[in-house]
């Protein structure tokens, strides 16, 4: 009787959300060849970040040229990946002090840094004329240079948020298959729906995924099959599962697959990084 409570909270609250942001719109596909994603949830704790840096690394191993972004002013995908300062940062970049540049950190893997100075560049930048496309501005030059551009995007739907989604072709969103975490969807719908009518018509939901899942718990597969009623072929069947060894690898410096990869978080990241170049690989031959 509870999980059937639960499970039809969720299909009455995604029934309003479909219905309110019409999620038709919002989810068509991109034929574009080189992607610019956006990794965004503004509940904390879902994994966004551990996202990032294992997705990006798992696209790496398979060949793929990625850059990954450090949106977050707390800077945690930079210490993940074992960079505690730079001088070359996205603050910096943003303030027009100078260019983006990239740091390498092994083979087909950059990264821009943050830092804790980017607390203040919402407040700094709000005066500037279209502050909402600078990022934007200062992507493009290097756009080109990688087949995925991920970006972690801060715990806030601010304007660095703002920022990152104008600059975006797509969304990702990783969600816990929690009912809170669910009806946190809300917000970030209703600013990717005025994101998409004002600023950056292109921009596509094109990937909910799910994590810290444990297929022994009942309520996770009762909300996950929920997540699927609603956002069908957006969601990804790959499960990031509950994994010890993805928690312990950001203190290290590490992702997952230089820190254990014969680990479930290794596979699951790198079973995701497949299931969406098979989308690529889908729309190239629709295109």
């Amino acid at each position: 009787m509870f999980f059937y409570t639960i499970n039809k909270k969720c299909y009455l609250y995604l029934l309003i959300i479909l219905k309110k942001y019409n999620f038709n719109k919002l989810f068509i596909k991109t034929t574009k060849m080189s992607r610019v994603i956006s990794i965004s949830n503004h509940k904390g704790g879902v994994g966004k970040t551990t996202s990032v840096v294992n997705l990006g690394a798992a696209f790496a191993n398979l060949k793929k040229k990625v850059l990954l972004i450090d949106m977050d002013p707390q800077a945690n995908m930079t210490v993940s990946l074992g960079i505690e300062e730079s001088e070359n940062n996205i603050y910096k970049a943003l303030k027009g002090e100078q260019n983006l540049t990239p740091i390498k950190i092994y083979k087909n893997l950059d990264i821009i840094a943050s830092t804790l100075d980017l607390s203040g560049a919402e407040t700094e930048l709000s005066a500037e004329a279209g502050r909402e496309y600078i990022f934007g501005e200062l992507l493009e030059p290097i756009r080109n240079n990688y087949d995925y551009i991920i970006i972690d995007c801060p715990p806030s739907l601010g304007l660095l948020t703002v920022n990152a989604f104008t600059a975006s072709d797509e969304i990702f969103i990783p969600i816990q298959p929690h009912y809170l975490a669910i009806k946190g969807l809300t917000k970030i719908l209703e600013v990717v729906n005025k994101i998409k009518k004002r600023l950056n018509r292109n921009l596509e939901i094109t990937g909910v995924f799910v994590t810290m899942f444990d297929r022994r718990k009942i309520l996770h597969k009762d909300i996950y099959e929920t997540i699927i009623t609603y956002f069908q072929d957006r969601v990804f069947r790959t499960q990031i599962r509950e994994n010890i060894a993805l928690a312990e690898a950001p203190s290290a410096g590490l992702d997952i697959f230089r820190y254990d990869a014969k680990s479930n978080g290794a596979d699951d990241y790198t079973y995701l990084a497949k299931e969406i170049i098979r989308t690529d690989k889908k729309k190239n031959k629709n295109a």
